[in-house]
C-alpha cells in the first residue's frame, strides 16, 4: 500500500506536511495507528464531519465496513489539498484502492469575506493557532455566508472499486479524516482552498492595511474638537489609548494573615477552621487570576456557582485535616466514606463528576437512542460485550465494570470496591475507552 502511495504522491515528512515546504498547497500526513476501542473524533468539529457522512451515506454496511477498514489501521498516508482528500485503503484482503473524497472549495469572493470578518475578531485566528475551532468561528462565518463545516451531502466520494456511493474505502478515509482535524482544524481550511500559510499571511496583510486606513490620533482629535460624536468617531475607527499591561501572574498564591490564636475558646470561633477557608479562598482567587491572564481566556466557559454540597467536596478534596473533613462530612449529610467517595470523584472531574457519581437518571428516548449508537459504533460486531442498562448506567454482566452516561454526553468508568461503585477515572468521549479504563486494560 505504501509503494502504491508513493509513486503517485510522493512521501510525507513527520510533521504533515510535504518537502516541497510549509507555503505548499497540500500536506501529507502519515497512516494513524489502528483505532481500537477509540472514538473517532473527539472535537465537536470533528464529529460535525462524520455526521456530514453518516447522515448522508445510503448503505449503513459500507459504513460499518469503513470504520472496521480505520479502526484495524487499513488507511494509508492521507494527502489533503484544497477540494479533496485521497488515501489508499486496503480491503480485509490486502487489496488497495485509492479512494478520494472531495468537498467544494470556499470563492474567492467567500474567502474575502471570510477574512474581513476574521480580522474583526482576533479571537478567532487565536483559537485556530491553539488548534481548536470554536463554534462562534464557525456561526460567524455562517452568518457571512460561509460554511466551513461540511453539510449534508457535501462529502462526495470517488473510488477505484467504481461504488457509486460511500463504499468501504471512501467512508474509512472519512474517519481516519475526523481524526486528523481533531489534531488540527487548519486541514479543514486546506480543504476549503487555504493552507496555513497563506491564510496567515493574507490576515496579516489585511490587519496592516486596516491599521494604515485608520485616522491617526491628530486626525480624531480634530474631528472631535468640529463637534463628531464619541460614538461616530468609534465606529469610524479612531485611534484609541492603548491599555495599560496585564500584570504579571504570581509565582503562587498569596498568603491569608495569620488569625490570633489567643482568641478565647468560649467565642465559639474555630481559628483552624477560618484559616483553612482564607488559604481556599487566596487558592480559588489566584486561579481565577490565572484564567483571567491566559491566552484566550474570553473563550473560556463562564462556570455556575457551586451548591453548598458540591462546595463542600470542593474544600474536602483539599486535605483540610481530619477535624475540618469531620465538619465537612457531618455539615454535607454524606459521612466520612461517602464524602471520601465524592472527593475520589471531584478529584476526576469536578462537579459534572460529582454529579455522575450521586444521581442516577432515566435519559429521554432521543438521548438514550444516541447513548445505544455510540455503544454500537464503540465495538465492532460480536466484539460489544453484554452490558446491562439502569437509566444512565450500563454494567458489564459478570464483572465489577460500568460505565455511565453523563448528561453532557460523555462518558465515566466506574468499578465496584468493596462493595461501592467507585470512580476509576476521568471522562471519555466514548464507552469503549472509559470501559476500558473501568476493567482496567486501558
Amino acid at each position: 500500500m505504501t509503494d502504491l502511495y508513493d509513486e503517485e504522491y510522493g512521501a510525507a515528512n513527520d510533521d504533515g506536511r510535504r518537502a516541497d515546504g510549509p507555503d505548499a498547497n497540500e500536506r501529507t500526513f502519515a497512516a494513524l495507528p489502528p483505532a481500537h476501542g477509540q472514538g473517532f473524533a473527539q472535537s465537536w468539529w470533528g464529529q460535525a464531519w462524520l455526521k456530514a457522512l453518516e447522515e448522508t451515506a445510503l448503505d449503513l454496511q459500507q459504513l460499518k465496513a469503513g470504520r472496521r477498514l480505520a479502526r484495524a489501521g487499513a488507511v494509508g498516508a492521507v494527502s489533503v489539498r484544497p477540494g479533496r482528500i485521497t488515501a489508499v485503503v486496503q480491503d480485509r484482503d490486502g487489496t488497495p484502492h485509492r479512494s478520494d473524497v472531495l468537498l467544494q472549495e470556499l470563492s474567492e469572493e467567500e474567502w474575502d469575506r471570510f477574512l474581513e470578518m476574521a480580522i474583526e475578531r482576533a479571537g478567532h485566528i487565536a483559537a485556530l493557532l491553539d488548534r481548536e475551532m470554536p463554534p462562534h468561528l464557525v456561526e460567524d462565518s455562517a452568518a457571512a455566508g460561509i460554511e466551513l463545516l461540511p453539510g449534508i451531502g457535501d462529502l462526495e466520494p470517488e473510488c477505484d472499486c467504481d461504488a457509486w456511493d460511500h463504499c468501504g474505502h471512501t467512508a474509512a478515509l472519512c474517519y481516519q479524516m475526523a481524526r486528523l482535524l481533531d489534531q488540527d482544524p487548519f486541514v479543514l481550511m486546506l480543504m476549503r482552498g487555504r493552507g496555513e500559510r497563506a491564510l496567515l499571511d493574507e490576515l496579516q496583510v489585511r490587519s496592516v492595511a486596516r491599521a494604515d486606513a485608520r485616522p491617526t490620533r491628530e486626525e480624531t482629535h480634530d474631528a472631535v474638537t468640529e463637534g463628531v460624536s464619541a460614538a461616530q468617531a468609534y465606529a469610524e475607527g479612531a485611534v484609541l489609548p492603548p491599555l495599560p499591561s496585564l500584570p504579571a501572574l504570581p509565582s503562587e498564591p498569596g498568603l491569608p494573615p495569620v488569625l490570633d490564636t489567643e482568641t478565647d475558646p468560649a467565642s465559639g470561633l474555630d481559628v483552624a477552621a477560618l484559616e483553612f477557608l482564607a488559604a481556599q479562598a487566596a487558592v480559588e482567587a489566584y486561579r481565577l487570576l490565572a484564567d483571567a491572564l491566559a491566552s484566550g481566556h474570553e473563550r473560556l466557559p463562564v462556570g455556575r456557582e457551586l451548591t453548598p454540597g458540591e462546595d463542600a467536596v470542593r474544600l474536602a478534596a483539599a486535605a483540610p485535616g481530619r477535624d475540618i473533613e469531620a465538619r465537612l462530612a457531618a455539615g454535607s449529610g454524606r459521612g466520612r466514606d461517602g464524602l471520601a467517595l465524592a472527593v475520589r470523584a471531584w478529584e476526576y472531574g469536578g462537579p459534572a463528576a460529582l454529579a455522575v457519581l450521586e444521581e442516577e437518571w432515566a435519559p429521554r428516548e432521543e438521548s438514550l437512542a444516541r447513548a445505544r449508537a455510540a455503544l454500537d459504533e464503540a465495538w465492532d460486531e460480536g466484539e460489544r460485550p453484554h452490558l446491562r442498562a439502569a437509566g444512565n448506567r450500563w454494567t458489564v454482566v459478570g464483572t465489577d465494570a460500568q460505565v455511565r452516561h453523563g448528561r453532557d454526553g460523555r462518558w465515566w468508568p466506574y468499578r465496584k470496591e468493596r462493595g461501592r461503585w467507585t470512580p476509576a477515572g476521568p471522562a471519555a468521549q466514548d464507552p469503549a475507552t472509559a470501559l476500558a479504563v473501568a476493567t482496567g486494560s486501558g
